[in-house]
């Protein structure tokens, strides 16, 4: 029996799961998870808790072993942050999380000296104040810059570590917004422009690549460092049951929320930049086609505020006591005033002050606003995917953690008017050891692999029901 480990690692938590295939289905355990949170420094930046991360990583792929030999494992990340590497091959600085403010304002910089349709057409990547490139033109006048050799994206950086191979996997490189969305190679003109110097970026590799072998870390020595799709999205659309018709879309949810579509190929237009659609590559070169939408990062601040309080809530007693609510406030969820780390709940009372709306009052009627909110930024992001590619899809497939919010499924499906599937939760993990099976030949393609996990998972179908009219309340409140 072959075993693989998935290290798949999100903006507030960390887990090692191992994987194996088993009378035509995939079994996964999880063998390890840890949080970890980002820090506020003095200087007042905010650093992602990299010892922590590593160690908790290597600790994990320990634990893994007690289940037997592992013959691979794969890294799986959020996407944009990074690390510099010095002569040395040490870090010249802890690693920025995307929510640091240092990018503020260089965004239209940089669309005003580059041009936003040069660099939309070259990279057709959505524009987010934190995306990479911003933060490295934020970053290249320090000091930690001037001294870096080699830049590389997290879950390649963990890699580095682990087995000291110095290179870029390209699903994670295209968010970038510095990778070229039709040759998928790193746009050496955009990056001149926008004054970063070629020679840190390595070069990349793809999905199923072998990247070495760890070394110097003990009892894991030896085992195979396999490419993954290392932007976690790229994995768990891999690991999504889309249907071979299609005509499906998927969202995977967890502390962002991406809504998407697969494609053959980048669409570049100015009705798709225009939209602040992303054109992300995936698994097998595959076009993801994606809005981001601010997802469960609103639950999470939430709960961390009540938290502080005394009031202990979990997601599942949140949406439980939300279901009951029939009241009905909307926020903007991609209003910049909900970006960034902070007392939540209050700033959901500002807003629906400033929009002349009833203030929710009770824990519950917080989350309901918020699962309301969603569901409608969902709405509206799929309508402009379908409306920027031409394509038209009868169901949406959701993943990835809250996709175990029955309310929420069932307020996409409404908002929608689409059937919503829901699960599986581990569509990351799942999508992370497919991509290491096919490397071994134990799967033969990108479709046997996800028709096991639709063998393999237990999904649930929530079918649209009549009611709210969520297009009124979006041109009644937010418009």
């Amino acid at each position: 029996m072959s075993l693989y480990a998935a290290v798949d690692l999100g903006a507030s938590s960390g887990r090692v799961a191992v994987g194996h295939i088993q009378n035509g289905k995939i079994v996964v355990r999880e063998v390890h998870r840890f949080s970890h949170e980002a820090q506020t420094l003095s200087d007042g930046s905010i650093r992602w808790e990299w010892e922590k991360i590593v160690h908790e990583v290597i600790t994990g792929l320990n634990k893994s072993l007690d289940l037997g030999p592992i013959k691979s494992l794969g890294i799986d990340s959020w996407a944009v942050d990074y690390g510099l590497l010095n002569s040395e091959g040490k870090l010249t600085e802890i690693p920025y999380t995307y929510r640091d403010g240092r990018t503020d304002g260089l965004m239209t910089q940089l669309q005003r000296d580059v041009g936003r349709e040069y660099i939309y057409s070259k990279t057709g990547i959505q524009f987010i104040f934190f995306n990479t490139a911003y933060q490295l033109f934020a970053a290249k006048g320090s000091q930690a810059f001037k001294s870096a050799k080699v830049f590389l994206m997290l879950p390649d950086l963990l890699n580095y570590f682990l087995c000291g191979k110095k290179s870029n996997e390209v699903t994670n490189a295209s968010s970038t917004q510095l990778l070229n969305a039709r040759s998928q190679e790193w746009d050496w003109d955009l990056i001149k422009k926008i004054g970063i110097p070629k020679a840190i970026f390595p070069k990349l590799h793809k999905p199923k690549a072998v990247i070495g072998k760890v070394r110097g870390h003990g009892a894991i020595n030896g085992i195979k460092v396999v490419a993954v799709g290392s932007h976690d999205t790229a994995s768990a659309v891999a690991g999504t049951p889309l249907n071979p018709n299609g005509r499906s879309a998927y969202i995977s949810s967890g502390t962002w929320s991406l809504v998407g579509l697969e494609l053959e190929e980048a669409v570049t237009t100015q009705k798709a930049m225009d939209y602040n659609i992303t054109n992300e590559v995936g698994v097998e070169g595959r076009i993801r086609f994606i809005r981001n939408v601010t997802g469960m990062w609103l639950l999470e601040e939430s709960i961390r505020y009540w938290r502080a309080k005394g009031q202990n809530f979990t997601a599942a007693e949140l949406a439980a006591g939300a279901a009951k609510c029939d009241s009905i406030q909307i926020i903007d969820t991609e209003d910049p005033m909900f970006a960034k780390p902070g007392p939540m709940p209050e700033t959901i009372a500002k807003f629906c002050q400033e929009t002349g709306q009833a203030v929710p009052e009770t824990p519950f009627e917080f989350a309901r606003c918020i699962f309301d909110s969603l569901a409608l930024a969902y709405s509206r992001a799929l309508k402009d995917l379908i409306d920027a590619s031409g394509k038209e899809i009868d169901e949406i497939n959701i993943v990835g953690g809250g996709s175990a919010n029955e309310l929420l499924n069932q307020l996409t499906a409404d908002a929608t008017g689409k059937v919503v599937y829901s699960g599986p939760v581990e569509a990351t993990v799942l999508g992370n050891l497919i991509i290491q099976m096919e490397a071994d030949g134990k799967i033969a393609s990108l479709e046997e692999g996800r028709a096991m996990i639709s063998e393999s998972t237990n999904r649930k179908k929530f079918t649209p029901q009549e009611g709210t009219d969520w297009e009124a309340l979006w041109h009644g409140i937010l418009s």
